[in-house]
């Protein structure tokens, strides 16, 4: 048929096919409208209808379907129209030609008769003759309609060759503009990878540590060889003769791997470009191979390159000769795999089968219709590969690596496990079978998987994709199944039995299919469908398999092969059944899709296994503040439907409360004991605490009264121990507890933290907590009865305790506490009964009478000293040394000395009285700030305290059962010795303990069977944690650096010293001043020493302290002077102890003789330095001007640039950095005179700046060309100018004609300013230049056309100056320009624009204290209502009209008047009133959306109207010139009445009556003035009848309002 005849010359967009009507049986291809206005066939909308919603592919409108479905929407009449008149023209046509053959027949019929009739009659030559001119007319008239025909053709083709040519130009240009930006993009990326590049020579790393390490320990003996040899008798101090054998080891550089510095990293990138037809392929290769030899000469790439000239499609389809060409309908058989997973069974060739689709390619033209496909495009594409063997596409948990979807799938199973791990992505579960077994979707493609299900359906429509009976089906192929009615999946063959057979078959003819297994690859889900027809009929066999099947052809592969599949099969990691035996049950399956549901979770990948990725779901929290994510792993686990097979780290801290606030020692405090386990461990609440009783009502009212939704929030899936919760008790009554325990069974154990109470209960009784609750500490402070024990000293019987709860539980008792403690540890206090008179009765002396404990052993005189206390001795000679061990200090003092009494052994550390000059010894050092010293008087304790464990520890036996848990004391077999320990973490099954020295402070590691349960009385610690004062870490770090960390172990471990406590704190560590001696014999600080290192800073003194006495503060005295009478009775000041100072050990600082300098420090004389001001900013003329803000000052001041600044800025910068090619040297300078600088900013780049102010060892600094004001170390900061001839390129500005709330701006304010403007580009109006250059400009701030001064106002963080003086010509504000300059043509298709109509104007009154009449125009409540003032505000006149002229002449034409189309709050508009004239207003807000109404505000009468659209206008600007006869104030002078006794209250103020409101107007008809009393924050007066009298007096005489 010619398709000029044919009525389906009008095609579909969408498929290409024509148009037809319906013909008799067959339905026509009609065209359809959408909603949208598109239109498409009737087939194609048949195609993509999902749910009865169709969405356009051109515009993505939705459209939905009416009951009759797609055969229901309206048709396209014009096209049928023109197909109908096509179909007539074409049957008059066909009629026209049958008609004149006919006559031609006929005629020819009629020749012949006549001619055999009349042989002899000449031939009528006049009729022939007139035929044939006929027929040349005609034939003249064809030729000229054909030459024009073929003229316009012509011209039609030039036309179209010539915009074609041009649209293709543009085309390849921005295809090669992407293509080069994708390529710059790669080498960006591949020069980022070189960074890492030092980890792939992990040998020439591991030697070079070896021989660092080498050299640090022959170093370290040199050293110490070089000490021995300059003082001998330090040789007993260390092993000489491993030192010997460390300086002897012979060096071998054969031991030594010297060839790994020649081997390569195996990387190399190679450019390989390939021709194929019209398409070019550029190929960047990364190449993994194995470490070769460095070469000596770069290798030629270009040759394989050149040589090469197959494309890589090319060389896919001849690489593998098994896969099948995607030509053939039949997909490619897979290799059997796994029986256990149907994703694990089939190797899908749509996927990315290597002879398919060998590289995943980026398409970076703009064409995306399918009809594209087939045009020539230029491709870049990313090659990734780091095998040499072409796999299968990856069908499993390898989907889950979010590249495979972008380019090639990586090979390396550990690049895949490791760089997914602890990265989080959301996922929707589509298919559970257990936890081990399911199935999940990314989020982020909803979109992909939309538009794979759309063209899917449209292949489906297709006849091509319609089995025939010369089709096969072969396990593992590719086809589309039938989900349910009107969606079609892809799936995968799993199983297939043919008619006649039992068992499955490999291949099987479509006629003769009896029932096919498939799998879903985008969903997970396995399907069996059965195939029911007529025996022996294979057309109705063949009518149901495309029920529900369909084959991908050819074009379905080539379309659909960019689509990875959407399924990723995953497993709980570390997750088990319960019950091994039995399997996964119901309820596990159950229970997670129930905790999961339909919504997005987080997916936590952690590892692969086969074909599964191991991963970890989370539950996103409700509250992203304070809320943990439910775990679904830990929530299965806790619910016991599966259990952990392996230790699991939940990794993440719970939530805790904050520990409760301790009395202090030795003062007395009301308390109540809340709960009671023993007289060692009971609770106790301080008394006096209201917050307390108001936390517990808030809490109450809280949760008892959440609604449904609230309370489904916060229920508790999955407890964790330690978490801080909301329990509910027996009472029924919530409070705050922490979860201590997992009992099972879905119970939980609590304690309460407010009373200290444990309780199992269920976990339908747990909340998650709130924030507002985690105000308080926790209430609940652990204590212990001091000075007693148990009778027996082990364990508390049942009726002392029971007589303990008897005089204290739950009663107001009063305490003492008796010492410090650490916070885990309970309080030891002394207990009083408490009376009226003050406390009664000690409890703990009532329990000894009644015989039940009995007291601990008194000490000795608080005279009596420890053995050898005075004649202890810092680092004893040598001879002293060598004493027996079992010999005490007072045997051996050969001076005769008074001996002294032993005292009471004492475990724990007690400080002296007096603090100061304390001889130590330092056992451990971790930073300056942490360090741990002994007592030198407690050495006899120690040693008497070793051997008490080491008797104790001798009658036990190792019991390997033994539970040891984290803050345990113990003791520890360490170097053969037994030591008193405590276990800082739990022990696992490695059986490895991390246990603290209690005396000494230091962490080691020892093996369970080292351990044994510590006696009671053992518990303790003489070891105190310490830290330096008055020096903090240099650089402006709050770390101390690893240099200081160990210089002060080296030179302090072991030492002997003199420390001061500056003052006794319950804090660990403890603020001291440490002093030890260095080879001559003096006393050094610690501190100083650090500080002239350069390794620590001293915190700054005030600077007249330091210059009135520079050498106190250096050299201070390091112990006390004592006073002791000569011979000739004078007293001399000797310093105690130094002449029994000998020569320090090896562990003293005596390592070289400059460390530690024994003379006074040097003080550098500061240098006098004086800067000037960089040049103040270029400031613009008045008017508009776009700027970019910077900065926004905590005073409101707002810095900002103007596009001149902006345009300086990069080159500026860059001169900056070129001219500071070194740093300066550092010097003490003088920063009174410096004004300018130069600043090291913290991305270590030099800025110019502003010294503001001097704060210690810090200075606050202003950027100069940002604003921004920083307080950064003074090491940072140089006094020189940087680019002095430059301006400043930031100026300062502050908003014209607005006063802040409270003369002044606040944070929310500030907060307010900084997220409207920071970093963004605005409009502004210049008002006012200031007078000084480097002062503020008065601006006007634009925000997408609203005014940023009523912004703010409208938040009540500012208020406008009243009046605003009328200017003519400044009532229209003019709209921003745009911020891009486009040259687009948009003349007639743009509305006119709305002016942008500035605020109105307040009448002006008199000064506060003057009376002016007044009248009211609209009341509110009684103290806020509308007024007009009378006097000075008359009847206005603008251009000879007043305003109700002004509005009545407006009126008359007021059709006239444009409607609103933008409505930004408090912008000016006419409204019509229910008189029906319009009267000014000013919108509020939008109220409602369907239908749209405004709320506005009539400015002249002060009331409220909700209007819509039709009844607003657009307000002329000259309205603006009027003042408003409406002005809000708020009456002083009285109030609301705090008693409520009338019934009816004003809806919209429930404070006011509605009776105290009618009373209020009936008054203010009268005549009334008025006075101001105050402006700010918001207009108030006074109202006077006429008698001038309060008007608001009446009112209060009658009890319906009450005085201010």
């Amino acid at each position: 048929m010619d398709r000029g005849d044919n009525p389906s010359a009008v095609i579909c967009g969408l498929c290409g096919e024509a148009y037809t009507l319906p013909e008799d049986e067959v339905d026509g291809n009609l065209p359809r409208v959408l909603l949208c206005g598109h239109i498409y066939c009737t087939s194609c909308l048949l195609s993509i209808e999902c749910d009865s919603t169709i969405r356009c592919p051109d515009c993505e409108v939705e459209s939905n379907l009416p009951e009759g479905g797609v055969n229901a929407m309206p048709d396209d009449s014009r096209i049928i129209g023109l197909i109908y008149t096509a179909k007539m023209n074409k049957l008059k046509r066909y009629e026209k030609f049958k008609n004149r053959r006919r006559n031609k027949l006929a005629s020819t019929d009629v020749d012949a008769a006549a001619n055999i009739k009349d042989v002899v009659q000449p031939v009528d030559v006049v009729k022939t003759e007139r035929a044939v001119d006929e027929a040349l007319v005609r034939a003249a008239e064809n030729h000229a309609l054909l030459e024009n025909i073929h003229e316009t053709l012509k011209t039609g083709l030039e036309e179209q060759v010539k915009s074609d040519r041009a649209r293709l130009e543009i085309e390849i240009k921005q295809a090669a503009d992407k293509a080069i930006h994708a390529v710059q993009k790669w080498k960006d990326v591949q020069l980022n990878q070189l960074s890492k590049l030092e980890a792939r020579f992990s040998t020439s790393q591991a030697e070079l540590c070896c021989v660092q390490e080498r050299i640090k320990s022959l170093g370290i003996a040199m050293q110490m060889a070089r000490e021995v040899r300059r003082v001998p008798f330090l040789q007993k101090y260390c092993t000489l003769d491993k030192v010997l054998e460390t300086l002897q080891a012979p060096v071998d550089k054969q031991l030594f791997d010297m060839e790994c510095i020649t081997m390569g990293s195996g990387l190399s990138y190679i450019f390989q470009p390939e021709s194929l037809n019209q398409n070019l392929v550029l190929s960047l290769k990364m190449d993994t191979s194995y470490p070769k030899r460095l070469s000596r000469f770069p290798p030629n790439d270009d040759q394989p390159a050149n040589s090469n000239r197959k494309s890589s499609l090319q060389r896919a389809e001849t690489g593998n000769s098994n896969n099948i060409s995607p030509r053939h309908n039949k997909p490619p058989r897979p290799q059997k795999q796994d029986q256990g997973s149907p994703r694990a069974k089939c190797s899908l060739p749509l996927a990315s089968s290597s002879s398919q689709r060998p590289h995943q390619r980026v398409n970076l033209s703009n064409r995306s219709s399918p009809s594209d496909l087939r045009t020539p495009d230029v491709i870049v594409e990313e090659i990734i590969d780091e095998g040499k063997g072409h796999a299968h596409p990856p069908t499993g948990p390898e989907l889950a690596n979010d590249k495979w979807r972008m380019q090639n799938r990586r090979k390396n199973l550990n690049q895949i496990t490791g760089n997914k791990r602890n990265v989080t992505q959301w996922v929707v579960v589509s298919h559970i079978l257990n936890p081990s077994h399911f199935y999940v979707r990314y989020v982020a493609e909803k979109g992909e998987s939309e538009l794979l299900s759309r063209r899917i359906n449209h292949f489906c429509s297709r006849e091509s994709c319609r089995f025939t009976s010369r089709d096969r089906v072969e396990t593992g192929s590719l086809i589309f199944v039938k989900q349910r009615e009107g969606l079609w999946c892809r799936a995968s063959v799993v199983a297939l039995t043919q008619s006649g057979c039992a068992e499955s078959v490999e291949v099987c003819p479509v006629s003769q299919l009896a029932s096919i297994r498939v799998f879903f690859i985008d969903g997970g889900q396995t399907r069996s469908f059965t195939i029911q027809s007529e025996e022996g009929s294979s057309e109705s066999s063949l009518k149901a398999v495309n029920n529900h099947l369909r084959k991908v052809c050819e074009f379905g592969h080539a379309e659909l092969g960019q689509f990875a599949p959407q399924a990723i099969r995953c497993s709980f990691k570390d997750l088990v059944p319960y019950d091994l035996s039995k399997g996964w049950t119901e309820k596990a399956q159950v229970e997670f899709r129930c905790v999961v549901g339909s919504a997005a979770v987080e997916m936590r990948p952690l590892s692969l296994d086969r074909d599964s990725l191991l991963v970890d779901l989370r539950k996103a929290p409700m509250d992203q503040s304070s809320d943990v994510p439910i775990s679904i792993r830990e929530y299965l686990v806790f619910i016991e439907v599966a259990r952990f097979y392996s230790p699991v780290s939940l990794g993440r801290k719970p939530l805790l409360y904050y520990p409760p606030v301790y009395p202090k020692v030795n003062k007395e405090v009301n308390a109540v004991v809340s709960h009671i386990n023993s007289p060692a461990d009971f609770y106790m609440q301080l008394a006096d605490n209201m917050e307390f009783f108001l936390l517990s009502a808030k809490l109450q009212e809280c949760y008892n009264a959440s609604t449904v939704s609230e309370e489904d929030d916060l229920k508790v899936y999955c407890p964790v121990i330690e978490q801080a919760y909301v329990a509910r008790f027996e009472d029924k009554q919530w409070y705050r507890a922490q979860v201590v325990g997992l009992p099972g069974g879905r119970k939980v154990e609590v304690r309460y933290v407010d009373f200290g109470n444990k309780k199992i209960l269920s976990v339908s009784d747990l909340r998650k907590i709130k924030d507002e609750f985690f105000a308080l500490p926790s209430m609940a402070i652990q204590c212990c009865l001091s000075d007693v024990r148990p009778v027996d000293g082990e364990s508390w019987t049942e009726a002392c305790t029971d007589r303990f709860i008897s005089l204290a539980h739950q009663k107001l008792v009063t305490i003492v506490a008796t010492g410090p403690v650490l916070k885990s540890k309970p309080l030891p206090v002394k207990l009083f009964e408490s009376g009226l008179d003050g406390p009664l009765a000690n409890i703990a002396e009532l329990l000894v009478q009644d015989e039940l404990v009995c007291f601990k052993e008194e000490p000795k005189s608080e005279n009596s000293r420890p053995a050898g206390d005075d004649s202890a001795i810092w680092d004893p000679p040598l001879e002293l040394d060598a004493a027996p061990e079992g010999g005490s200090a007072t045997d051996q003092n050969t001076s005769g000395e008074q001996n002294v009494e032993l005292v009471e052994f004492e475990p724990q550390l007690k400080l002296p009285a007096d603090l100061k000059d304390l001889k130590v010894r330092v056992s451990h050092v971790n930073s300056p700030s942490s360090f741990y010293v002994q007592l030198t008087q407690y050495d006899s304790q120690l040693k008497r305290l070793c051997e008490l464990v080491r008797k104790e520890c001798a009658l036990m036996e190792s019991d390997d059962d033994a539970v040891w848990k984290a803050d345990v004391y113990c003791a520890a077999q360490i170097n053969g010795v037994w030591e008193r320990g405590q276990i800082c973490s739990d022990v696992t099954s490695s059986k490895i303990a991390e246990v603290l020295r209690c005396d000494h402070g230091n962490k080691v590691k020892v093996h369970a069977s080292n351990l044994r349960t510590l006696p009671t009385y053992l518990i303790g610690s003489l070891a105190l944690e310490c830290t330096l004062t008055d020096i903090r870490p240099a650089g402006g770090r709050s770390t101390w650096t690893a240099t200081a960390c160990d210089l002060i172990s080296y030179y302090l471990t072991g030492a002997s010293a003199v420390m001061t406590i500056k003052e006794l704190t319950d804090e660990r560590p403890q603020p001291v001043i440490l002093f030890c001696s260095n080879r001559m014999g003096q006393f050094v600080s610690i501190a100083d020493f650090l500080a002239s290192e350069g390794l620590a800073l001293r915190e700054r003194k005030p600077r007249d302290a330091e210059d009135q006495k520079p050498q106190e503060a250096d050299a201070p005295s390091p112990v006390s002077v004592k006073q002791t009478g000569g011979p000739d009775g004078d007293k001399k000041n000797t310093p105690s102890a130094c002449s029994l100072l000998p020569i320090p050990d090896q562990s003293s600082l005596v390592s070289s003789p400059t460390h530690p300098k024994p003379a006074p420090r040097i003080i550098m004389s500061a240098e006098k330095v004086k800067t000037q001001l960089y040049q103040p900013p270029e400031l613009p003329c008045l008017g508009h001007i776009q700027t970019s803000v910077s900065a926004i000052g905590e005073d409101g001041i707002i810095y900002a640039r103007t596009q001149n600044a902006e345009c300086q800025l990069e080159p500026l910068r860059e001169r900056i950095q070129k001219s500071m090619k070194t740093l300066p040297r550092q010097k003490p300078y003088t920063w009174k005179s410096v004004l300018g600088c130069a600043v090291i900013g913290s991305d270590m780049l030099w800025y110019r700046g502003q010294l503001l102010e001097v704060l210690g060892g810090h200075v606050k600094v202003q950027y100069v060309d940002y604003g921004l004001v920083e307080n950064i170390p003074v090491v940072h900061v140089y006094p020189m100018l940087l680019c002095d001839d430059v301006p400043q390129l930031c100026m300062p500005c502050q908003l014209h004609s607005i006063n802040p709330v409270g003369s002044r701006w606040h944070l929310d304010a500030v907060a307010l300013l900084k997220e409207l403007l920071l970093n963004r580009c605005v409009d502004v109006q210049v008002m006012e230049l200031p007078s000084d250059p480097r002062g503020p400009l008065a601006v006007e701030i634009f925000l997408d056309g609203m005014s940023l001064s009523q912004v703010m106002c409208h938040h009540k963080h500012a208020s406008m100056e009243r009046p605003v003086p009328a200017q003519k010509g400044h009532g229209m504000i003019n709209p921003p320009p745009l911020l891009d300059d486009w040259d687009i043509d948009t003349e007639g298709l743009r509305d006119p624009e709305e002016p942008m109509l500035g605020p109105f104007m307040y009448p002006k009154l008199p000064q506060e204290g003057e009376h002016f009449k007044v009248r009211v125009m609209h009341l509110w409540t009684p103290n806020e209502l509308f007024l007009w003032p009378l006097e000075g505000s008359g009847d206005v006149e603008v251009d000879g009209e007043t305003l109700d002229e002004a509005l009545t002449r407006i009126n008359e034409d007021i059709n006239g008047l444009p409607r609103l189309s933008s409505f930004p709050h408090g912008s000016p508009c006419l409204a019509e009133y229910s008189d029906g004239q319009y009267y000014r207003a000013k919108l509020i807000r939008i109220t409602s959306m369907e239908p749209v109404k405004i709320l506005i505000q009539h400015v002249d009468f002060g009331s409220d109207d909700t209007l819509p659209l039709s009844k607003l206008r657009q307000m002329p600007a000259e309205l603006l010139g009027f003042p408003s006869r409406a002005l809000k104030v708020k009456v002083a002078g009285f109030k609301a009445p705090n008693v409520k006794l009338e019934e009816g209250m004003l809806p919209y103020s429930p404070g006011w009556s509605v009776k105290a409101t009618m009373a209020m107007m009936d008054l203010l008809h009268s005549n009334v003035t008025a006075s101001v009393v105050a402006q700010e924050p918001e207009l108030t007066v006074l109202l006077y009848n006429e008698e001038e009298e309060l008007v608001h007096l009446s009112l209060v005489s009658r009890g319906l309002v009450e005085l201010a």
